[in-house]
């Protein structure tokens, strides 16, 4: 005969599960405070939590649903309070955050009713209340603990985790459904999903929530790998298209050069001819200005010379001054593609911040590349007057959907990364500035 449980889960044990369940996420994302501040909330929320459980105990079952989503709204209060994050995500951790307290709870107290009434240890001597907080110390650090080894375990940005509303009604649909289904037979017995057998009742809602805790962490990490896949193939595209810019404006500039070449055929032909002093100095300024031309630009890297030339020329049409100062000597260890990833990057972010400048004065960009004893220093700086937001050491994009932008920089990371090399940001005295800084001896 299947022993009979006499009680069911204390209800200030299930706040400390839920309390347990938002300090794993608090743990994991960045955090709005710290120090005292930080667990002063954390201390608030878990008094609130036992203080609102302890009084809506023995309510009618009518009542028990409405209340157990008010408590789920002050998990969702306490992680949106700790953690610098949209509301969205908060929501999001929440549900994952219930469902796991909820399984916690359940966990803890099947195995100390069956330590309890199967293994006779109220006969043994053991007090309940004794062997209640060791169970609970006990199960609650194992769940816990192991829950914030795995997740810690993923490098997930936070920009994976950013939700549109109508993104939570996966999660939520089985969060509900999970907690509906482990929870049914303490409402109505007579159906085939539920028994009227308490340790029956309580392995259907240990194992439903189980269920629901593996498949939210599958959801999670099925979105992860979704969100890493997409950043991926748009840092390639962007890859792909910095190398289509370098090409064309190889091919532009060697048309440029033909051009130029035949205009100095052109003036030593006018040169033998007689012409009056004016015209000849007219031909002396334009071959001035050949020479300016042929001088610009000239790093000792082609691929890097191909680059800065393109961007110049843009940059002189919409009045932004690019200053240069680069060894591209240095850069003789790295791919083509590389090169035209990382500058290119650097200087249409640039760019792009400097042409919503409405004051040209102010239009300023300055690169330099250069060997800072065995590292190689590339910096780009360039007037932003507008303060930045930064998360995960990356500048917020300005644009509409951050998600669907940003990538420039980060694709100078990836390529930073293959040699080994850091990408810092910086936003400081009206001016932003990125620095990369590679391991030279990898050449």
């Amino acid at each position: 005969m299947s022993p009979i449980y006499l009680s069911d889960i204390p209800r200030v044990f299930t706040a400390a599960a839920e309390w347990c369940a938002c300090l794993t996420v608090v743990a994991k994302y960045p955090r709005r405070y710290g120090g005292p501040r930080l667990w002063g909330l954390l201390g608030l929320g878990l008094a609130v939590q036992c203080l609102f459980l302890a009084v809506t105990d023995g309510l009618s079952i009518l009542l028990w649903v409405p209340c157990m989503a008010a408590a789920v709204g002050l998990m969702f209060a306490l992680i949106a309070a700790c953690c610098d994050m949209p509301l969205t995500t908060a929501g999001y951790c929440t549900i994952r955050a219930f469902v796991l307290a909820e399984f916690a709870a359940s966990l803890e107290w099947q195995l100390y009713s069956y330590a309890l009434h199967t293994l006779g240890w109220q006969e043994a001597g053991f007090k309940k209340n004794a062997l209640a907080l060791a169970v609970l110390a006990g199960v609650y650090a194992a769940v816990f603990v192991f829950m914030h080894w795995l997740e810690s375990r993923r490098a997930d940005p936070l920009t994976a985790m950013a939700f549109r509303l109508r993104e939570l009604w996966s999660p939520l649909l089985i969060a509900v459904s999970c907690f509906l289904l482990s929870n049914l037979s303490f409402v109505y017995s007579g159906t085939p999903f539920t028994s009227s057998i308490l340790t029956d009742i309580y392995n259907i809602r240990t194992l439903v929530d189980l269920a629901g805790v593996a498949m939210l962490y599958a959801y999670h990490v099925q979105r992860c790998e979704l969100y890493m896949q997409r950043e991926l193939d748009a840092i390639q595209n962007i890859l792909q298209s910095q190398y289509a810019q370098y090409r064309q404006s190889r091919e532009s500039i060697a048309a440029i050069d033909r051009k130029y070449h035949d205009l100095k055929h052109q003036i030593a032909v006018l040169r033998a001819e007689p012409d009056a002093a004016k015209r000849s100095a007219y031909l002396d300024g334009m071959e001035e200005e050949i020479r300016d031309y042929e001088a610009q630009n000239k790093t000792g890297n082609s691929v890097l010379d191909t680059v800065l030339t393109g961007k110049s020329l843009y940059c002189v049409r919409h009045g932004v001054e690019l200053t240069c100062i680069a060894d591209g000597k240095l850069l003789g260890f790295m791919d083509v593609m590389d090169i035209c990833t990382i500058f290119g990057n650097i200087l249409d972010n640039a760019i792009e911040c400097e042409l919503g400048i409405q004051e040209k004065e102010k239009r300023l960009i300055r690169l330099a590349v250069h060997q800072r004893k065995d590292f190689l220093v590339i910096q780009c700086e360039n007037y932003c007057p507008a303060a930045l937001e930064f998360r995960d050491g990356l500048p917020v994009s300005t644009k509409g959907d951050a998600a669907l932008h940003g990538y420039g920089i980060k694709s100078v990371r990836h390529t930073a990364d293959k040699y080994g090399g850091t990408v810092t940001v910086h936003d400081r005295d009206g001016w932003f500035e990125i620095n990369i800084v590679i391991p030279h001896q990898m050449q």
